[in-house]
């Protein structure tokens, strides 16, 4: 049961995000400032794509469990809810970024030694981020009926067409950037465009499928012959959803300003910063399909009024995600000098992303027994514990951390970025004691 769920989303996953790297690496050929001004504004987007999905996890509890009593109705608020709430959250990102995204670049220049550089880093920014929004409202749909296919056990499609969209971003990544084949050569412009494209393709994949198949897709059915959604559920979505929409919203937030805080070290440090994450997301796709699975079983379980069943499958769920992070743990230490020596940049940046990726193999295991300790939580409803579990803990412990060792003191990007993830062991413990205490048992649509 585990692998039919937790394959294709690792599939899908770990070939999103191996094009990521490959399209990373790309940009990564032109230069430092190219690579650096493209990751500043991934970082930004990066905002928009966690409330996204914070504001549509909401709806997805409730979904999962409509799904454990067959209820297509309630399966086809929730999408609909999705809808509305992913238009409205576009719309507040594009106003953020057409008034303020100049600004938002400029808060990671800090290096005054390379102002040159600096304003290189700028407008490559934003050209790339000009072009980005038209991929911004692609996405929320992408994800409204892809989450929604997922929630129902559907995670087969969802991971070919993220294959499919991933190649297209690749082959346009190459056709663009480098002007390849007759294309114009147009550097982050042709990423930008890839990435937008590939998008559309996507969502044309998913809604295409779920309307053609109704039969497999009940909830499909009449999908769009209203948009009303019966008050008494908006309301019961709202209070146990909001919490996870502020909650992806603070914490993607904090990610941010950590990068900033990290960011004070030089314009290294945001390259350096930029390969290493690129190379610990492909191989943290075990973790965070895991994640997802566990909110899917417990779920699915916890709608059905399976308690009992649901406790002894969720700590073994724990158990197995951890014990694949250790294995991952191993493989990502073996590979840390190999990525970063294929980038066009220099032996300090490569030599920063080297110690990032170690520090990061290191506390995998944990990450893995937190994420799937959090989707225990959120499966059962328990939002405000999981935003209190969650982004106030980055934003009372992590961030003070990062901010007074990067303002106050001498210390290498390396070692604050140590000493951060060493502030985050601190959620091992609560979160196995909320786990063992049961406060997620709870079934939310009987």
């Amino acid at each position: 049961m585990v692998l039919l769920i937790v394959v294709p989303i690792v599939v899908q996953n770990g070939i999103t995000n191996f094009v990521n790297l490959l399209d990373n690496l790309m940009v990564g050929r032109m230069g430092t400032e190219e690579m650096s001004g493209v990751a500043i504004v991934n970082q930004l987007i990066f905002v928009f794509n966690l409330c996204i999905f914070g504001g549509f996890s909401g709806a997805g509890i409730f979904t999962a469990q409509y799904n454990g009593m067959d209820d297509a109705q309630g399966i086809r608020n929730t999408f609909r809810f999705k809808i509305l709430l992913g238009i409205v959250m576009t719309a507040i990102a594009l106003i953020v970024f057409l008034t303020a995204g100049n600004s938002l670049i400029k808060m990671y220049l800090n290096d005054s030694a390379s102002s040159g550089s600096n304003e290189r880093v700028l407008a490559y920014g934003n050209a790339y981020l000009r072009i980005m929004f038209v991929g911004l409202l692609p996405f929320a749909f992408v994800q409204a009926y892809s989450s929604t296919l997922r929630e129902c056990g559907e995670t087969l499609f969802p991971m070919i067409a993220g294959i499919v969209a991933v190649t297209v971003n690749l082959v346009f990544n190459w056709l663009l950037i480098f002007g390849h084949c007759g294309f114009p050569r147009m550097g982050v412009e042709g990423a930008a465009i890839a990435t937008v494209l590939s998008r559309f393709v996507e969502m044309a994949l998913v809604v295409c499928r779920t309307h053609t198949c109704r039969d497999r897709y009940p909830f499909a059915r009449e999908l769009y012959s209203t948009m009303k959604i019966p008050s008494e559920l908006v309301r019961r979505i709202v209070k146990t959803g909001s919490p996870l929409l502020i909650n992806e919203a603070l914490w993607s937030a904090g990610m941010a300003f950590l990068t900033q805080c990290y960011s004070m070290r030089g314009l290294n440090a945001v390259a350096g910063f930029n390969i290493a994450n690129t190379v610990i997301n492909l191989f943290n796709v075990v973790l965070y399909s895991m994640g997802n699975t566990v909110g899917i079983i417990i779920g699915k379980l916890l709608g059905a009024g399976k308690q009992e069943e649901a406790v002894d499958t969720d700590r073994k769920l724990i158990a197995f995600s951890v014990m694949l992070c250790c294995g991952v743990s191993l493989l990502l230490m073996s590979v840390s000098s190999v990525f970063p020596a294929i980038y066009n940049t220099n032996d300090e940046a490569k030599s920063i992303a080297k110690s990032i990726i170690i520090v990061a193999a290191v506390f995998l295991p944990t990450e893995a027994f937190k994420n799937a300790t959090y989707f225990t939580l959120r499966s059962g409803g328990r939002t405000w514990i999981t935003f209190a579990f969650d982004s106030c803990f980055v934003w009372t412990v992590s961030v003070p951390i990062a901010f007074c060792l990067s303002r106050f003191t001498s210390l290498s990007v390396s070692a604050l970025y140590i000493c951060v993830s060493s502030g985050g062991m601190i959620k091992v413990f609560i979160g196995y004691y909320l786990v063992k205490k049961r406060v997620w048992l709870n079934n939310m649509v009987s």
